[in-house]
């Protein structure tokens, strides 16, 4: 019989093992996990720790007596493989509680170690008010650390995905951040204008920004930074980036890439024919680059895990590389993206290109429209999409997504220009922010409405010197704008084209994009050949001010709105009936499921005993010899809380798995 070994757990692992199991009904699976869990919800783990997860159990996906149950995978939990004997095809492993070892067998080995967080080698690192986050152990650490001592400032180093889903989680607690990257911005992988999106959100919610600054060294109540301040705090977060676990397979002599990752195949195989990989560890083909990336993100690593289960069973399924498509929110704000960015199709010296466009998410006549920032990037020669990014407050998702499809597809501009979209108007608009892009940048590569993006904009103006026009409202203009430029109406233009120098460049300002691009067609109609539209307007010159900032032009920031977080709410235990159940003489029977899982059915006579509130619940009870039977949805959460009984004595618990289990007892 066939045995298929499979180092680690949680996306790329435990999703391997599943399909592994449902192609072949035979085979042996075999799973090690050095950790404690084999497959939880790591993306979540901020949104509990900001109690946006009420339940910790929701985090829970499966156990290894479920994977055993309902796939017949033998999971070995605290078990991590340290040797790979390629010519006897066997791993040694080391149980990192008992401190025995193991010998695996394999006839195909699946690697997916994924990764771990950097750890920068500062003074203090070792703290115990310093902390990380990458498993449920680190959230329980954290959540126990602000729970007994109360923190009220924290620092966070690093303003990426997990930085700032965390900073957002922190201030929910009713601490006060701040935030230290080494970048000059906010989620590094942005343009400017859309980190600009981001860092507003923060200033406006009271979250202190330290950018292009780098930590030095971590003291008791106080980080040290490099430019010589210092900032005083009770907790710190290291988010600095992710670190593929590698030694095993570098001991094991197999071939690394180019992108510091495991090189694998189109068929996920590495450079061994019998050892498969997938997940954070391995290095992959990015679609438009066209070179080899590491993309640590749970997507890719869900998908590939599919593949290499299939594949290590002789299959022959290929991966066709990401796009890098991502998304974050912080507070309210959300931005995302997709594709290319033109940095890095510039970069690349790819003939690339972008516009961007502020529309609004559906109707505006509709209850909560709110302005969709989409800058689009396409080749511009053959016109092809190439990548986006996304900002605003409802609908991005969608967007990004539409943009990551017409890149798959391979569709131009035209192409987007005429997608049919759902639209009515709760939804969308007849013309929403896609199709908008694309009309925009069509216009732009024809001539007929040529723009100049905020972060070329001071280039423009410092090569060119244009008569520079804001065509917003006095208000606005009072409220911020680019020193130097001259606030005048479209029906004052028109009235004064003869005092307007046609041998001059002019470039417009709008608000969003939208009127400039008006009154260029105006003034092209008039004769003036040399005139632009700043693309995206007032609002994408302040953002990539406010995140990257002007050398010599000096554009006004619109003031910081103070923001505040709602109270977060305390998880309520649920309160079991237990006069009921312990009167009666059968066994107790506990649903660890949620309150609103418990109302819509649950089996007669059972408790809702919610898995967060079980241990109290329990010290309660003194007979720790009472049968009990405790259920869930599926059979995870209940095999956590049977474990937890039996850390605190009860002798005879039984896992009753899922309901459906529960009600077939009949």
């Amino acid at each position: 019989m066939k045995n298929v070994l499979i180092i680690g757990g949680v996306a790329a692992g435990a999703t391997a093992a599943a399909r592994v199991r449902r192609l072949d009904n035979d085979v042996n699976i075999t799973l090690l996990e050095a950790g404690a869990d084999v497959s939880f919800a790591n993306c979540g783990l901020p949104y509990y720790l900001g109690r946006d997860i009420e339940y910790r159990s929701s985090l829970i996906l499966a156990s290894e007596e479920t994977f055993h149950e309902q796939y017949r995978v033998k999971v070995h939990t605290h078990t991590e493989a340290i040797a790979i004997d390629r010519e006897k095809k066997q791993v040694k492993a080391l149980n990192n509680v008992t401190g025995e070892e193991h010998v695996f067998p394999y006839d195909s080995l699946i690697l997916a170690q994924g990764g771990k967080p950097v750890v920068p080698p500062l003074p203090g690192v070792n703290k115990e008010h310093v902390f990380q986050l990458w498993t449920l152990a680190d959230m329980d650490r954290i959540d126990h650390y602000i729970n007994e001592k109360d923190p009220k400032k924290a620092v966070v180093v690093g303003g990426g995905f997990i930085g700032l889903e965390m900073v957002e989680a922190l201030t929910k607690r009713g601490i006060a951040v701040t935030l230290v990257e080494m970048a000059p911005q906010v989620m590094p992988n942005l343009e400017g204008e859309f980190a600009g999106f981001i860092t507003k959100e923060l200033l406006d919610y009271g979250v202190k920004l330290k950018l292009g600054k780098s930590v030095e060294a971590i003291e008791d109540k106080q980080v040290l930074i490099n430019d010589g301040t210092s900032i005083d705090t009770d907790f710190v977060l290291l988010s600095v980036g992710v670190r593929p676990t590698l030694q095993l397979a570098k001991d094991s002599g197999l071939e690394m890439g180019s992108s510091g990752g495991l090189k694998v195949n189109a068929q996920m195989c590495t450079s061994d024919p019998s050892i498969f990989a997938a997940g954070d560890m391995v290095e992959i083909s990015h679609n438009i680059l066209g070179k080899n990336v590491r993309m640590p993100l749970a997507g890719p690593a869900n998908r590939q895990g599919r593949i290499v289960g299939e594949n290590a069973l002789g299959g022959n399924r290929t991966y066709k590389g990401v796009s890098g498509s991502s998304i974050v929110k912080v507070f309210e704000a959300i931005a995302g993206s997709t594709g290319m960015s033109l940095k890095a199709g510039r970069d690349a010296g790819l003939s690339v290109d972008a516009v961007v466009v502020h529309k609004a998410s559906h109707t505006a006549y509709y209850p909560g429209s709110e302005k969709v920032s989409l800058m689009l990037v396409f080749d511009k020669k053959t016109k092809k999409v190439l990548g986006a990014q996304v900002a605003g407050r409802v609908g991005i998702d969608k967007r990004i997504d539409v943009i990551a499809t017409a890149i798959a597809g391979g569709l131009t501009l035209d192409d987007l220009a005429e997608l049919d979209l759902a639209y009515a108007p709760p939804f969308n608009s007849p013309n929403g922010p896609v199709n908008m892009a694309a009309f925009t940048a069509i216009n732009h590569t024809s001539g007929f409405s040529p723009s100049i993006l905020a972060q070329d904009f001071e280039h423009f103006v410092m090569e060119q010197q244009p008569i520079a026009i804001d065509l917003r409202d006095p208000i606005s203009y009072g409220k911020a704008n680019l020193r130097g430029t001259n606030n005048l109406s479209q029906d004052m233009i028109r009235e004064n084209l003869d005092k307007i120098p046609k041998e001059n460049p002019i470039i417009l300002i709008s608000d969003d994009g939208q009127k400039g691009h008006v009154v260029l067609r105006m003034l092209k109609g008039a004769g003036f050949d040399r005139v632009f539209n700043v693309s995206g307007g007032y609002i994408s010159l302040e953002r990539h001010a406010r995140a990257i900032g002007f050398q010599y032009l000096q554009v006004g920031k619109f003031p910081i709105v103070k923001k505040s977080v709602e109270d977060s709410k305390e998880t309520k235990s649920e309160e079991a009936d237990e006069s009921e159940a312990l009167a009666s003489e059968g066994p107790i029977i506990l649903d660890v499921r949620t309150p609103m899982e418990f109302e819509m059915g649950a089996y007669p006579g059972a408790i809702n005993v919610g898995l967060d509130s079980l241990q109290e619940w329990a010290e309660g009870i003194e007979d720790k010899d009472r049968e009990i039977i405790i259920y869930c949805a599926s059979g995870a959460r209940s095999s956590y809380g049977m474990r937890i009984l039996n850390q605190m004595g009860f002798t005879n618990v039984e896992n009753g798995g899922g309901l459906h289990n529960m009600m077939a007892r009949g």
